[in-house]
């Protein structure tokens, strides 16, 4: 599957309209970012029903300040409109390939339910 290039006029609505988005913050000048690049485009083409996302944070900084992205590249998975992962640093594939399986293995129902259960102990 190819990799999805967004800006700042297509993020929300790409996330809202797919239940399961990972999303690489990168930069042309970020050399962990370049090496990693490689592993993200293979991997995609094993996970169909993963949109495969990118954000060159250089040419869509307000993207990059919303999410609090400090260093790249950084990997932020969405389910269904949540964050369910965000960490900076290139992975192995190994290790990236692991990381997909077990966010796809995610019961978002009860994900869901501790969100609001944490949220209702905070009002």
């Amino acid at each position: 599957m190819a990799v999805v290039e967004l800006d700042t006029a297509s993020f929300e609505q790409t996330i809202q309209d797919n239940d399961f988005v990972i999303v690489d913050f990168w930069a042309p000048w970020c050399g962990p970012c370049r090496s990693f690049a490689p592993v993200y485009e293979k991997v995609s083409d094993d996970f169909g029903d993963i949109l495969f996302a990118k954000v060159n944070t250089e040419e869509h900084q307000p993207i990059a300040a919303h999410f609090q992205i400090r260093s790249i590249p950084t990997l932020m998975i969405f389910r269904e409109q949540v964050i369910i992962f965000s960490q900076a640093g290139a992975l192995p594939e190994g290790s990236f390939r692991d990381l997909l399986t077990k966010a796809k293995e995610l019961d978002m129902a009860d994900v869901k339910r501790q969100i609001a259960e944490q949220a209702s102990t905070q009002a």
